[in-house]
């Protein structure tokens, strides 16, 4: 038996060569705090040769400055009704605080990516010469784990994605591997034809390729850790082959342009750990899809460069479309598990950001390059696929936020934990906000002035108007941004043209804005069931499209949205600005359904309205629509190769008093105390160590590549997309092997 498990490996992976990837355990929150507290412990040092390091500090300062300074203004804003403040008006603009220093974060972050999209930046990770020679010994993986996925959203990826590859000549240099953990046994025979498939169709059914490279494919026994279990077994299996490691997801799509572009770009700069590249979301064609796809080009862009722009170096990693340096990530980046019991301890779900950390701590940098085109990726098909998504993640940052009294972590990346988990914390935070003003609003009416409710008709028409002002401001501006940059870049035709850009942005924001209040719903949930370890039962988003019917839609809203109607229909008898929450959530049903629902009409035309760049170029290759004029986009977008608050508070009539003023200078520096407790310094908790220009890599499989350097060319690919390599570049001996699954 052993010998046939032996055989089978040997028939659909490479020969092992087994390296260790030890993880260390961790400190944990008060461990951390009292090792940071302890004297003479040593301290992280600070690297300050680097240029981006310095601009980065300075971008930082300018950065929690002007959250402050809009934050704090705000609380400014909001004094108290009648010169004392209430405990429940000192926790409504204490929760105020906290959820407009979260909002003017993203608004300064878009802000500083507004002027990177037209301006540039030139401390970001570039590449000194774009046909750089690359080393035949720079072999990099292309690995994706999958877990019960849609077939044929794989395998069409990969295959469009090594095709692409194979254009480039660069093929030889990468082996390619579908790392299996699915546990349905139809589906897993299924991965099996369509490894098969492809193999055959890309002419690696063990014929003499002469060179090109290898597709494997490899199921797992004992599934554990999930997908960061599966890339940990990857590496301790074959990790020493290789000096990177490409992850992509089930959904991604990449170019074979940009996959030779990431790997020079590690080649230039050896003391890159990780780069990540932006992917662009494309491959469904449902409202709810499209309406994601199009903020993604328009605002979430500015987001992810303005990111860019004051990490630099300690950027996030997301754990696919990702190059990884493979030697010091096996030497640093496992993962123990979380002590305790509960949904927030055990094994590690958001793995990215942890490893990310770990890359950094151990003196290598990460990168994010927003602007390095060629890589694609899906969004869930309708709302309800995106919550259940949600939930994992929901989970995952509020596990990390355990680690953020790590030892070593550069404050940065502690910062990370602290904003990814406020992200779904907010959700709870805002709705508790409403309730204290519901609860101000009953116990003491007298607080309300004029048609301005509470807290914010206190304040004064002018002071109101002004903070309701603010408030739009920063909600709506990065988005405005986004279309604006849009139109100075002259990139409008890849939206369908002007007039379509501008009401496309309109329906972006009134289905966003709709679909606000069940996102809150949602959230509010999963924190609940994150910190108490209640299960709630949310589907995976499959990976293709699927119309939801009324009563699918129905029954899983139902046990979310029956209650938050009783509440809020209720809390309308004593306020009845709440009135707004009851409308989305009303349309919540209707909102899903149709967002479900396919555009393409039977030619497979899609509408203009919400139209992408990705979107764009597909129509017009297809024949479907017609290329806009060059003097209308000036800048046209490089071809593609692949697819495609109003609430009514009133104070308590029984509660301690405080004075005004403290009370305002406290609560207008609650974002400071916030940047303190994620700033501050920790010992290590191990030594960085000098990145190496060269790992040991393993070049048995090298064949009869000669020890110098070349550089890729084009190739040619048949019409059964076999593919040939250039004369150009030496052949590399590969032994063919007989299709099968490994089975352990």
């Amino acid at each position: 038996m052993a010998d046939t498990d032996t055989q089978h490996r040997a028939a659909s992976a490479p020969p092992l060569r087994r390296g260790s990837m030890p993880p260390r355990p961790w400190f944990g929150v008060l461990r951390g705090l009292a090792l940071a507290l302890m004297p003479g412990v040593p301290k992280f040092p600070k690297d300050r040769s680097s240029p981006w390091r310095q601009a980065a500090d300075r971008r930082r300062t300018i950065f929690l400055w002007a959250v402050l300074l809009v934050s704090g203004t705000a609380v400014w804003l909001l004094p108290s009704t009648d010169g004392e403040m209430t405990a429940v008006e000192i926790l409504q603009t204490g929760l105020f605080a906290l959820l407009f220093g979260w909002l003017s974060a993203g608004f300064i972050t878009a802000l500083m990516g507004f002027k990177v999209a037209l301006f540039g930046d030139k401390h970001a990770l570039t590449l000194p010469d774009e046909r750089l020679p690359l080393d035949p010994s720079a072999r990099t993986a292309l690995i994706m784990p999958i877990c019960n996925e849609d077939i044929d959203t794989v395998f069409s990826g990969l295959r469009q994605t090594c095709e692409s590859l194979a254009a480039t000549g660069a093929l030889k240099l990468f082996d390619v591997y579908v790392l299996s953990d699915s546990s349905d046994p139809a589906i897993q025979a299924a991965e099996v034809e369509a490894w098969k498939q492809l193999r055959r169709t890309l002419g690696d059914d063990g014929e003499p390729l002469a060179g090109e490279g290898r597709i494997f494919y490899r199921w797992r026994k004992r599934r554990t850790k999930r997908k960061a279990g599966n890339v940990a077994d990857f590496c301790r299996r074959w990790g020493r082959n290789y000096r990177y490691m490409v992850v992509l997801d089930a959904d991604s799509t990449m170019t074979g342009e940009t996959l030779v572009q990431m790997v020079r770009m590690m080649e230039a700069h050896p003391q890159t750990g990780i780069l990540q590249t932006l992917p662009r979301t494309q491959g469904h064609s449902t409202l709810h899809a499209r309406t994601q796809q199009f903020a993604s080009a328009v605002t979430g862009r500015l987001f992810a460069l303005g990111l860019a722009y004051w990490q630099l170096g300690e950027s996030h990693y997301w754990g696919h479309n990702a190059i990884l340096r493979v030697e010091p990530f096996m030497k640093h980046c496992a993962l123990a598990p979380l002590e305790g019991r509960g949904g927030l301890s055990g094994e590690i779900l958001s793995h990215d950001f942890v490893e990310a950390a770990l890359m950094r701590r151990a003196g290598y940098e990460v990168w994010l390059a927003p602007n390095l085109e060629g890589s694609f990726e899906q969004q869930p098909t309708n709302l309800l696929d995106e919550l259940g998504r949600d939930r994992r993640w929901c989970q995952g940052n509020l596990q990390n936020f355990r680690l953020i009294a790590e030892p070593g972590w550069q404050p940065v990346h502690r910062a990370m934990f602290f904003t990814g988990a406020l992200s779904y914390v907010t959700a709870p935070v805002w709705l508790a906000f409403v309730a204290a003003g519901v609860w101000r609003a009953a116990t003491q009416p007298e607080a309300v002035q004029g048609d301005m409710p509470g807290l914010l008709g206190a304040a004064g028409g002018n002071a109101a108007l002004a903070l309701w002002g603010l408030t739009l401001t920063l909600l709506l501006l990065p988005r405005l941004l986004g279309v604006v940059g849009v139109l100075l870049r002259k990139e409008q035709a890849q939206f369908g043209g002007t007039a379509q850009l501008l009401r496309s942005s309109v329906v972006e924001l009134c289905l966003s804005a709709l679909q606000a209040p069940v996102r809150m719903l949602a959230h509010t949930m999963f924190v609940i069931g994150g910190l108490t370890g209640l299960k709630l039962q949310w589907k995976s988003p499959p990976r293709d499209a699927e119309s939801l019917g009324w009563r699918d839609a129905f029954t899983r809203l139902a046990p979310m949205l029956l209650p938050a109607l009783a509440l809020f229909g209720t809390a309308m008898l004593v306020d009845a600005n709440v009135a707004w929450m009851l409308v989305p959530l009303l349309l919540a049903t209707p909102l899903v359904v149709y967002g479900s629902r396919e555009q393409e009409d039977a030619q497979g035309r899609l509408p203009r309205t919400l139209l992408t760049p990705v979107e764009y170029v597909a129509q017009v290759r297809q024949g479907l629509m017609q290329p806009a004029a060059p003097a209308r986009a000036p800048r046209a977008a490089r071809p593609l190769a692949l697819p495609a608050d109003g609430q009514r508070p009133a104070p308590m009539a029984t509660a301690r008093t405080v004075s005004t003023w403290p009370a305002r200078v406290a609560l207008a520096f609650v974002p400071a105390v916030m940047a303190v407790a994620v700033l501050t310094p920790q010992p290590l908790a191990t030594t960085p160590e000098p990145p190496r220009v060269v790992a040991e890599m393993d070049t048995r499989y090298a064949g009869s590549v000669p020890k110098r350097v070349v550089r890729t060319a084009a190739v040619r690919v048949d019409n059964r997309s076999r593919l040939t390599t250039p004369d150009s570049l030496p052949a590399v001996g590969l032994p063919p092997v007989t299709p099968a699954v490994a089975d352990s």
